[in-house]
């Protein structure tokens, strides 16, 4: 059974157009509510950072490795709820760090505490290893400025890349398509965060510049089996049917790619652990949405455009 997008491709298009529209929604309400279009994390928005290692034997052993899900059941137990918590490790160091939002003094010694005498089962806290930091509102703001720059620069790349190996229509159709990747993945964030509070951090950057990655090349497979297939042809069928069998052509390897990309994510998602969690469920949404904009809206617009063209050329010669 073959897939035939043209025929449906109204279809497909309004899928695309209503599960961004439900994001973009999503996002007008976070930024009413939150002055942000998504739940921006302590990345973004500056926040308290506490470091404690633990103290070193003689034999320069720091202690077993630490349960980082224990650690986070101490502290959100005494109510600082969406810290992010990380395992430090290296020469002669064995501790933790925890990111929070900006806390006052009285909290950050209360948040030590708590640390401290959770982190007893693995040994003692060396003073000489922990610290206390700040980071400001400022600092927050750049490294979200420099992941967004770092996201335009990738499109502006990708953009030029495609123009220069395919036609320009080729490229546009294509960028079109990354950002419906992008509006996706960021919408659903945008109703988690409403929803469950959930808070990106600069993992997500990391994340939507890999879906970027990922995407274009699954959409560079689709075009230039179009593009063969039209040389191949030389004009005995109609560009929707090449795009049609350019597409079930390489469904199979579309399909294929994606899952193998995508069951190692669904693992790392349900046993990866806090910090990981939504990095991994980023990446999922954005494969996804992905193989569906390659295989359908980055074609069926494309092989609008080139029938509008080829009706108003017509429309010119009868004209003359």
């Amino acid at each position: 059974m073959k897939l035939d997008v043209i025929k449906n491709a109204r279809l497909y298009v309004s899928i695309s157009s209503a599960v961004i529209l439900a994001g973009l929604v999503a996002m007008v309400i976070s930024f009413q509510q939150l002055g942000s279009p998504l739940r921006l994390g302590i990345d973004f928005t500056g926040g308290s950072s506490i470091t404690l290692g633990l103290a070193c034997d003689s034999a320069n052993s720091c202690g077993k490795n630490i349960d980082i899900a224990t650690v986070r059941q101490a502290i959100e137990s005494k109510g600082f709820t969406n810290s992010v918590i990380q395992s430090v490790s290296g020469k002669d160091l064995n501790g933790i760090s925890v990111r929070t939002a900006r806390l006052s003094t009285e909290q950050r010694e209360k948040l030590r505490s708590v640390l401290t005498e959770s982190l007893k089962q693995y040994g003692n806290v060396d003073p000489k290893k922990s610290q206390i930091d700040e980071v400001g509102p400022a600092i927050g703001q750049q490294a979200l400025n420099n992941g967004l720059l770092a996201l335009g620069l990738s499109f502006t790349g990708i953009g030029i890349y495609l123009a220069f190996r395919f036609q320009l229509d080729y490229a546009s159709f294509a960028i079109i398509a990354l950002f419906h990747d992008i509006f996706v993945t960021a919408g659903f964030f945008s109703i988690l965060g409403l929803t469950l509070g959930v808070e990106i951090d600069s993992l997500f950057i990391v994340a939507m510049l890999t879906i970027c990655g990922f995407s274009v090349n699954d959409t560079v497979v689709i075009y230039d089996r179009i593009r063969e297939n039209v040389k191949l042809d030389a004009g005995a069928n109609t560009f929707n049917d090449l795009v049609n069998a350019s597409i079930n052509q390489t469904l199979g390897r579309s399909i294929n790619t994606t899952l193998t990309a995508t069951l190692p994510l669904v693992a790392i998602f349900l046993f990866g652990g806090a910090t990981l969690r939504f990095f991994s469920l980023a990446l999922i949404i954005g494969f996804l949405s992905g193989v569906y904009s390659s295989i359908f809206n980055a074609s069926i617009l494309l092989s609008w455009w080139r029938n509008r063209l080829s009706t108003d050329n017509t429309s010119r010669l009868e004209a003359n």
